[in-house]
């Protein structure tokens, strides 16, 4: 059974150069029944204006992965790692010990669209470190493609957790089925499009917490883009110290 939230209840801010929609609790936005789901802690859904962004911040013991959607996304931080985040990159930064890091609009003309994305790790103090890999349209396409593993299997990024992310895209008669086993979580976010999930039509910024799924389909899709988390069964998630 899908336990559905639909785009229009999460949290949104405003800030003028960035509009954001939370799913789950972030900033001031505070709901005691969003707090996050198994380790999966934050899904931020961002536009940030043209040369606009986040100065320099810190973080620590948080996996924390950025995958956009439109435009370019800079980053810098505090390992001396310098990139730009396009359509098809997943970006994984391990906060670990303690990284500080911006990250701006790379355009002066354009916004850019992204989700960034935080998991609790499955052990703290670890060494920091960066990624990122470039999947393209036809690894996406009609398929569900491993993007995080604890691994690093298959060419995906590297995760410190039990925890595994797949993205897709499908559009008319495309289907795909994920076996995930009967004692694992799941949830769903649709990054943009539709389609259904188990029978069950999901839109643009729905997100379905999953319990037990065992297998699921996914079907109907209309210019779909769908990011989906195989994680542990607990319920809450373990807050970082």
């Amino acid at each position: 059974m899908l336990d559905i939230r639909k785009a229009h209840q999460r949290g949104n801010a405003n800030h003028g150069w960035l509009h954001s929609r939370h799913t789950f609790s972030f900033g001031h936005y505070r709901d005691l029944k969003q707090q996050g789901f198994s380790d999966l802690l934050v899904i931020n859904d961002d536009r940030v204006a043209p040369a606009k962004g986040f100065g320099t911040h810190g973080h620590r013991d948080m996996e924390i992965f950025s995958y956009v959607l439109e435009g370019a996304l800079e980053h810098k931080d505090s390992m001396g790692t310098g990139s730009v985040i396009r359509p098809g990159d997943v970006q994984m930064m391990s906060a670990g010990t303690g990284v500080e890091h911006s990250e701006f609009n790379h355009s002066a003309d354009t916004s850019v669209h992204f989700l960034q994305i935080w998991i609790v790790p499955g052990v703290r103090g670890a060494a920091p470190r960066y990624q990122q890999v470039h999947f393209s349209e036809a690894d996406k396409r009609g398929r569900l493609r491993q993007i995080i593993s604890p691994e690093g299997t298959d060419g995906s990024l590297a995760v410190n957790q039990d925890a595994r992310v797949y993205a897709g895209l499908f559009d008319g008669d495309e289907t795909a089925t994920l076996d995930v086993g009967a004692d694992r979580h799941v949830y769903v976010h649709v990054a943009r499009g539709s389609l259904t999930v188990n029978g069950e039509r999901l839109s643009e910024g729905d997100g379905a917490r999953i319990r037990e799924p065992e297998a699921l389909r996914f079907a109907d899709g209309e210019q779909a883009e769908v990011l989906v988390f195989d994680l542990r069964p607990n319920e809450l998630p373990a807050m970082p110290r």
